[in-house]
């Protein structure tokens, strides 16, 4: 995003938590920008980014252990809003001098906490007695000198604490998750009444906002869009010709790895809704003969990276003679990124790299255009609020999510057409049947995985047979960043079964995948 929006924003500081991303995402639905960053990040590179507060995030440690993430004490000197959070919390004790130790009265999952000061900064207005999210092992049982304590629970008799004149907040338990029932009042509270912040995070500022960044990055140069028909690659299409208008040419390139009837839907539903000057690319030879005998994920996943930047590149030499305009000539590849995907491709330090997602670390290292990724800093529930304020018609900006490399990594084994083939009919039942039940609000993504390694023996017709079995993966989340998978009920289930072992021959077996995310990802592959 832009220096106007980003010029200040409020750094989450990463202590191991599990939580990290969703505290950012909290303080965003408080309508003001926030960042992750780690914990290693020494104080004056933190204070050099002139965050409007910091937040101090739990971790797995204790302030005790040999090696423990250790807090900076030039940060609570700064003159910085900090707000802690378990051991964030903690480690501000240890650093101002109060004393945290191993009490023996652990408490893990939902505690009562009394507030001492209902009309304190954090609590104002919240009843006495509250449901809080705890876990940890320590225990606060000396506030630091000027700190006020504010909460109590049976485990924690220092719980909360508040200094208004040095502007430094802390709670031991989690305010980030919802069984923290005040949570996020508890958290905006901290941001509106203690850091005296604006909340100015909106869509229609977040889209004024790109739209001014994409012409200064741009220029007079033409632009192109790898566009998919997902809601990523559509919002960030729609604010590049908000921004540059018929400078931006959409290339929709039809690998061969789409869902069944994609391709239309595409081409119809956008163009009609933009008027976006679309070329599309037909491809499907060329990325199945350079998946030809591949099985192993990561490798599809930069195959399938490498060749699409490869069209890219000869569609920009078409745009160009096509449209007659050398002086101008394509330097920019629009992508539709979002924050989840740079954090699970190792983005940032101490980001571990779960996988390779074919906009991020799937590009070859000889790319010919430079980058614009207008939704970088969004996760997806934001973008979708700025493509509803840009206009983009709901069935896309509804849609389910869909992996760039499409079914490629929906495929257990090699991508051949007859696997795609099956996946697809499989793929496409299970859509319709989910619709049909009214579910599509309350699954985030349903994946049809198909085992094309795997056969098993089945009866059908009165006969044996040996066919593949497929995984249904519905799941519900608000970011990617977790989940947990959707209890689609029976009946349902039952009828997309039966409709696949009927409809689709290769298939004899439906199974359920009912893994959270942690430890699984969404996509098997």
């Amino acid at each position: 995003m832009t220096e106007s929006l980003k010029q200040h924003p409020v750094l989450v500081v990463d202590f191991g938590a599990q939580y990290a991303q969703l505290i950012a995402r909290r303080v965003r639905e408080a309508k003001v920008y926030s960042e992750v960053v780690p914990h290693e990040t020494s104080a004056a590179d933190l204070l050099a980014k002139e965050p409007a507060a910091i937040i101090l995030s739990g971790g797995p440690s204790s302030v005790y252990e040999e090696g423990a993430p250790e807090l900076q004490a030039e940060l609570l000197e700064a003159g910085v809003p900090v707000f802690g959070m378990c051991y964030g919390f903690q480690s501000m004790v240890q650093a101002l001098g109060g004393t945290v130790e191993r009490t023996g009265l652990r408490e893990y999952g939902s505690t009562r906490a009394r507030i001492a000061d209902r009309e304190s900064t954090l609590f104002n207005g919240q009843p006495e007695d509250q449901s809080v999210w705890m876990s940890h092992g320590d225990s606060v049982i000396e506030a630091p000198e000027g700190m006020r304590v504010t909460a109590t629970t049976s485990g924690a008799p220092v719980a909360a604490f508040e200094d208004d004149e040095r502007r430094l907040y802390g709670v031991q338990w989690h305010p980030e998750v919802m069984h923290s029932t005040f949570g996020q009042r508890v958290l905006e509270n901290f941001l509106l009444r203690g850091a005296g912040l604006s909340a100015d995070w909106t869509a229609s500022n977040v889209v004024d906002d790109q739209v001014a960044a994409i012409r200064e990055q741009v220029g007079e140069d033409r632009v192109l869009c790898a566009l998919s028909g997902g809601v990523d690659s559509s919002v960030a299409a729609a604010l590049v010709q908000r921004a540059v208008g018929d400078q931006l040419t959409c290339v929709f390139v039809d690998h061969g790895l789409l869902r069944q009837g994609e391709a239309e839907q595409v081409e119809q539903e956008f163009v009609a809704a933009t008027g976006v000057d679309l070329v599309v690319v037909d491809a499907k030879e060329q990325f199945l003969g350079a998946l030809a005998g591949v099985t192993e994920p990561e490798a599809k996943r930069k195959i399938i990276g490498r060749e699409f930047i490869r069209v890219f590149e000869q569609a920009a030499r078409d745009v160009v003679e096509d449209r007659g305009d050398a002086e101008h000539p394509v330097k920019w590849l629009v992508q539709g990124t979002l924050y989840p995907d740079v954090v699970e491709s190792g983005g940032g330090s101490g980001a571990a790299n779960i996988k390779s997602h074919h906009n991020v670390g799937g590009l070859p290292d000889d790319l010919q255009f430079s980058l614009v990724e207008p939704l970088r800093a969004l996760f997806k529930d934001e973008v979708r609020q700025v493509g509803r304020e840009l206009g983009v018609p709901d069935p896309i900006v509804d849609r389910q999510p869909f992996p760039g490399p499409g079914l490629g990594i929906r495929i257990i084994g090699e991508v051949t057409e007859t696997n795609l083939d099956i996946l697809r009919r499989a793929d496409a039942i299970a859509r319709e049947e989910l619709t049909q039940a009214g579910l599509d609000k309350e699954i985030w993504q349903c994946p049809v995985v198909l085992l094309a390694d795997v056969r098993s023996v089945g009866v059908q017709g009165d006969g044996r047979t040996y066919g593949h079995p497929v995984v249904l993966r519905p799941v519900s989340s608000e970011d990617a960043m977790t989940a947990d998978w959707t209890r689609v009920p029976y009946d349902v289930l039952a009828q997309i079964s039966t409709r696949i072992t009927n409809e689709v021959e290769e298939v004899n077996r439906v199974v359920l995948d009912v893994t959270s995310k942690p430890p699984g990802t969404i996509e098997w592959e």
